[in-house]
């Protein structure tokens, strides 16, 4: 447990931040469940930089809520600037806390390592694939809006493939390349959660937006094999799906967590099965209590993919859920240029930081690459102002696995 105290102990980093939690508890002996320490009002903590994740983990633990961070400044060895609020508690973690690993970061708890051990992987592989049928091929692009992008359905129910939110599976195209050979395999995130879209474990659907591109040399245009091959399939057509792969994306467990979604065109796959299995699902094993906020970014208004299913559950979940779009031909930043996903995240860049302050914060990613420079950048600017590094904070995320990114 942590001891709280009245001064600050001597630090041997200068830099100091000011942690103000509500809701604060207590673990008693015998591992009893945490106890309100203040019914009402802030706790405030004094932690070294070096001590902030462990700090922000115990807190969680405790039942407590972090609701602003503050830098401090150092004028001399253990002494706080006159300017900040005159004293405030220390922390000094217990011998009996876990310890810090080599590299400076909590050790993981047996249950954090093992919480997707039993995720399905290859149950179809590219010699032997599942033959399913697609069952619907419903386009999301609405009038006046670019390109065209399909939410296909397939039928899995003669097969045993099983898969989780945030996983990816095969399609292997029909036809062969320019050599006579067999198409290779595409992979493509899955839309839909476990359950699939009819709720009875038997569907998988996929969000594929046609690839159509001009060929630099002969100025022809060229369409892409799998891309064009799926948004053409109907009813009824076989398709060959191998997989599931990946645990790059998977959700965590916890359903008190803050999930942030930043998500580009048909990036927004994995987050509507995130969004299906917290909202639209009443599961025994999982009910969301959390916050989900979804960025997205497309060009114009039409090509707001799902828009009606997000802003009704915007709607039916004000206090657990929220999307932030980011529509670059139509609207403008702070500079009067396009609005791209890193100008809205630079624009809450504040809330954002203090949200990965919470040991529980997810951060994912999905969509274009190169959308992770500006995503960067915004939150460099933040942690700027509280003089952290950006780069190795989110290294630190990184390996708590808490900051996830698939891009292509």
């Amino acid at each position: 447990m942590y001891y709280l105290s009245a001064a600050s102990g001597s630090v041997s980093s200068n830099r100091l931040f000011r942690y103000e939690v509500i809701g604060l508890g207590s673990v008693g002996s015998g591992g009893q469940e945490a106890t309100p320490v203040r019914t009402s009002g802030s706790v405030f903590f004094t932690v070294p930089y070096n001590r902030m994740n462990q700090f922000m983990q115990r807190i969680t633990r405790l039942g407590g809520k972090i609701v602003s961070i503050q830098s401090l400044s150092i004028e001399s060895a253990g002494e706080v600037s006159h300017s900040q609020p005159p004293v405030q508690p220390s922390v000094v973690l217990d011998e009996s806390e876990p310890k810090e690993s080599v590299k400076g970061e909590p050790v993981k708890s047996k249950k954090e390592s093992k919480a997707h051990g039993d995720v399905p992987l290859n149950i179809y592989r590219p010699n032997k694939p599942f033959i399913g049928k697609c069952i619907s091929n419903e386009e999301l692009v609405g009038e006046g809006g670019e390109g065209t992008v399909r939410h296909l359905t397939f039928d899995i129910s003669s097969g045993s493939l099983k898969y989780i939110e945030g996983q990816s599976i095969g399609i292997i195209p029909q036809g062969s390349d320019k050599n006579g050979k067999p198409h290779k395999l595409r992979l493509y995130s899955i839309a839909s959660t476990r359950h699939g879209d009819l709720v009875d474990d038997k569907t998988v659907s996929l969000c594929v937006r046609q690839l159509v591109y001009k060929d630099p040399k002969t100025d022809q245009t060229v369409y892409g094999v799998c891309s064009t091959y799926l948004t053409q399939l109907q009813s009824g057509d076989d398709v060959k799906i191998t997989g599931p792969v990946g645990k790059e994306m998977l959700l965590p467990e916890d359903p008190e967590a803050t999930i942030i979604m930043m998500a580009t065109g048909t990036g927004i796959a994995p987050f509507r099965a995130y969004l299906w299995r917290m909202f639209k699902e009443n599961n025994s094993d999982y009910s969301f209590k959390g916050l989900a906020w979804l960025f997205f970014g497309v060009a114009y208004t039409p090509n707001i993919l799902y828009r009606e299913e997000l802003e009704d559950l915007q709607r039916e979940f004000p206090n657990h859920f929220r999307v932030t779009y980011a529509i670059s031909r139509e609207q403008t930043n702070a500079q009067g240029g396009k609005m791209y996903i890193q100008h809205r995240i630079a624009e809450h860049a504040d809330e954002l930081w203090q949200l990965l302050q919470k040991a529980n914060t997810h951060t994912y990613i999905c969509g274009l690459k190169g959308m992770e420079g500006g995503i960067d950048e915004g939150m460099s600017t933040a942690a700027a102002k509280f003089d952290v590094n950006w780069s190795e904070y989110q290294r630190q995320l990184k390996r708590q696995e808490r900051w996830h990114v698939e891009t292509y």
